[in-house]
C-alpha cells in the first residue's frame, strides 16, 4: 500500500512534525508526486499548515472531513447536528492513493483517540489496512505511553512499522537516552525504534524538516525508497 498513517501516544506529540518531515525529504529528493491527508480535523490546525508548506493540495483534499470545535469527532459533530462520515473519509483517501505515488496521512490524536462512538484511531488504521508509525514524544512517561500504545496496537491489529521519537523541546543526548532509552522500549514493545527528531525552533523549513527525516530509517517507512537519494 502507497499510504503510512502517522499515529502518536497523544496529543500534541509531533505527528504533523513528522509528516511535514516525511513529505519534505519526499518533496526534495524522491518525487513531487506525494499527498497528505489529514484524516478528521477539529478546530484550525494542521490542513492549513500543510496547504501553507506544500501547495499542490486544496484543502478539501487535505482535510475531508472537518469540524469547527476543537473536540474529539464524536462530540464536536453532536455539536454541529452532523455525523463522522467515514465513508467519505475513506472515499477520498482512495482517490488520492489512485493519483499520488505516496500519501502521508495523520491521524487524530492518540491510537486510542475516539473517531466514532465505536471505533477508535487504532480500530481504523486496523480496518482500513494503514501500515502506522506511532510518534512518542521524549518526555517523563514516555516509555509507558510507547508500551500501552503498541499493546492496543497489537489488540486491535494495526500494521505497525516502528516508533519514532520526537523531541517537544530542546534536549541532550542524555536527556533523550534517559527518558526514552532505545533498547528499553524496544525490548518491552518488540517494536523497532526508527530513530528521533530534533526539537526544530522553526518547523516551517522545509531543508531543515527534510534534513531530520533524512536521519531516520526511512527505508522501512517508505519501501519503495532509494538508498541513493538519502542526505549525505
Amino acid at each position: 500500500m502507497n499510504a503510512l498513517l502517522i499515529t502518536g501516544t497523544d496529543t500534541e506529540t509531533g505527528k504533523t512534525v513528522l509528516t511535514c518531515a516525511l513529505a519534505a525529504y519526499w518533496q526534495k529528493f524522491v518525487s513531487a508526486n506525494f499527498g497528505i491527508m489529514k484524516l478528521i480535523q477539529a478546530g484550525i490546525g494542521d490542513r492549513e499548515l500543510y496547504a501553507q508548506l506544500f501547495v499542490h493540495q486544496s484543502i478539501d483534499e487535505i482535510n475531508p472531513l472537518y469540524f469547527d470545535a476543537p473536540l474529539a469527532p464524536p462530540i464536536a459533530a453532536v455539536k454541529e447536528g452532523r455525523s463522522v462520515d467515514l465513508g467519505l473519509v475513506w472515499q477520498k483517501l482512495q482517490q488520492l492513493q489512485v493519483a499520488q505515488d505516496w500519501v502521508l496521512v495523520e491521524a487524530l490524536g492518540g491510537l486510542g483517540s475516539p473517531v466514532t462512538y465505536e471505533f477508535t484511531v487504532a480500530d481504523l488504521a486496523a480496518e482500513w489496512r494503514l501500515p502506522t508509525v506511532l510518534v512518542v514524544p521524549v518526555k517523563l512517561g514516555a516509555i509507558s505511553q510507547a508500551v500501552a500504545n503498541v499493546a492496543l496496537a497489537r489488540l486491535t491489529g494495526v500494521a505497525l512499522k516502528g516508533i519514532i521519537l520526537n523531541c517537544v523541546q530542546p534536549m541532550s543526548e542524555e536527556q533523550i537516552s534517559d527518558l526514552t532509552p532505545i533498547n528499553l522500549i524496544q525490548s518491552l514493545t518488540n517494536i523497532p525504534v526508527l530513530g528521533c527528531l530534533p526539537y526544530l525552533d522553526n518547523p516551517r523549513d522545509l531543508d531543515k524538516l527534510a534534513q531530520a527525516a533524512a536521519n531516520l530509517d526511512l527505508e522501512r517507512l517508505m519501501p519503495s525508497l532509494k538508498a541513493s537519494v538519502k542526505i549525505k
